[in-house]
């Protein structure tokens, strides 16, 4: 005799009250308080556990409360104060000239093909050449005093600033450019509403990569012929096997660095806030 076993359908409400299974998130998750700090905290404390244990030498890499003290001596009783004065002042003039550079251009080459043919190529070229392979010629041009030296920095910065907006501004998508003419909107118009917040993703990009540049140009140009400044103080404490100094500089180069990244990113953050992004 064979026995036939009926089971009875699961009930919705039954269905409601089974353990359902979480799904894995593939976001990365939520943002870590202070998470930019935690990479650099963390070189701090292996550099400072290497020194107190002997497995660096002093001479060479001073521990970090040598670095500590020895840039407390400088900004007290040295000439650390005036040298990051007037490094954050040549710095300033050469990015400012510089962003204003390369947003100008790209907006002239991205907006008109006659702008993209007169300063596309020329820029590309430049951007072929290294740029502190330049600094012999503007030294002769512009002699060894100031000027040259922020107009290396304004090629550093205007560069970055260019490509990356005018890829943004070329990227925008042809539609929106049919939907503006079919509204009939102006030339300004079209350009406030559709080229700058499609171009600010871009630029924003370009923007922290100029901000970086202009230090990383100014640690080499701070070295010719100057008087003042975070890289002249490094060249000289080269001369005398200073590495606690150098290390001063470096330091505060690495801050001002990091400082002006995050401040552009946020402010990126606050400009793109309409924007969802893995990051957001």
């Amino acid at each position: 005799m064979t026995t036939t076993t009926t089971v009875a359908p699961v009930t919705a409400q039954e269905e409601s009250h089974r353990p359902r299974r979480r799904r894995r998130g593939l976001s990365p998750g939520k943002r870590l308080p202070a998470s930019r700090l935690i990479g650099p905290a963390l070189v701090v404390a292996l550099w400072a556990v290497a020194s107190a244990a002997g497995q660096l030498d002093p001479g060479a890499i001073p521990a970090p409360w040598t670095v500590l003290k020895t840039a407390g001596h400088l900004w007290t009783a040295g000439t650390l104060r005036t040298d990051i004065l007037t490094s954050l002042e040549r710095a300033g003039y050469g990015f400012a000239i510089g962003l204003t550079a390369g947003v100008a251009l790209a907006l002239a080459a991205g907006l008109s093909r006659v702008g993209e043919a007169l300063i596309d190529g020329t820029v590309q070229l430049n951007r072929a050449i290294p740029t502190l392979g330049l600094i012999p010629l503007f030294i002769l041009w512009l002699g060894i005093g100031e000027t040259f030296k922020i107009a290396i920095i304004a090629i550093v910065v205007y560069i970055p600033i260019y490509l990356n907006t005018h890829a943004a501004l070329s990227g925008i998508d042809s539609r929106f450019v049919e939907l503006a003419e079919v509204q009939g909107l102006s030339r300004w118009a079209f350009v406030r509403q559709i080229v700058i917040p499609g171009a600010l993703p871009g630029f924003f990009v370009g923007l922290r990569l100029g901000v970086t540049g202009s230090w990383l140009g100014l640690v080499v140009l701070e070295q010719i012929n100057a008087t003042s400044g975070l890289g002249y103080m490094m060249f000289q404490a080269q001369n005398y096997g200073q590495s606690d100094v150098i290390l001063v500089g470096l330091l505060v180069y690495g801050v001002f660095g990091l400082i002006s990244d995050s401040a552009v990113r946020l402010i990126e953050r606050r400009v793109l806030s309409w924007r969802r992004t893995l990051s957001s």
